[in-house]
């Protein structure tokens, strides 16, 4: 089972510390994959979900691309990540039930059905306790992964 930290966050929502590069890197070092929102604007690459707030670097992204699930934010984020050579596992989605990412996977809206390729995200939503996952999915992205952790 796929463990992947919504926004880098593992413990609960934080929205001080989500998307932060510091976090990101932290969470990849705990062995957790990441959920990031990636802006592109004025040729600079920008990790925030609302706004463009973190600066990183091409660099950042090609060094942490195995643990990454990016969720481009705007069109140029999303054009770039379409035209680069670097093979990112990227995604669009605004509350679509399904969205396929870049690597085939099936990014799941909560409380949508599920099959062995889907990445059942924010399951907190519909079961705040995070008792009786549904185990038939590729993974999990969630606030609350390191509590999901201990049931598997």
């Amino acid at each position: 089972m796929k463990l992947i930290a919504h926004r880098g966050l593992i413990n609960g929502p934080d929205r001080d510390t989500e998307n932060h590069p510091d976090q990101v890197e932290s969470t990849i070092g705990q062995g957790f994959d990441c959920e990031v929102d990636l802006w592109f604007e004025d040729s600079r690459f920008y990790l925030g979900h609302d706004t463009p707030q973190y600066p990183i670097d091409k660099d950042f992204l090609i060094k942490h691309k195995k643990h990454l699930w990016i969720h481009a934010k705007n069109l140029t984020a999303l054009y770039w990540l379409t035209t680069t050579k670097d093979f990112f596992n990227y995604f669009w989605h605004q509350e679509d039930d399904f969205v396929v990412t870049s690597k085939g996977f099936i990014w799941t809206y909560p409380g949508k059905a599920l099959t062995d390729r889907s990445v059942m995200v924010m399951p907190e939503w519909n079961n705040p306790e995070l008792h009786n996952i549904n185990k038939i999915c590729y993974g999990i992205c969630s606030d609350f992964v390191s509590k999901i952790q201990l049931t598997y």
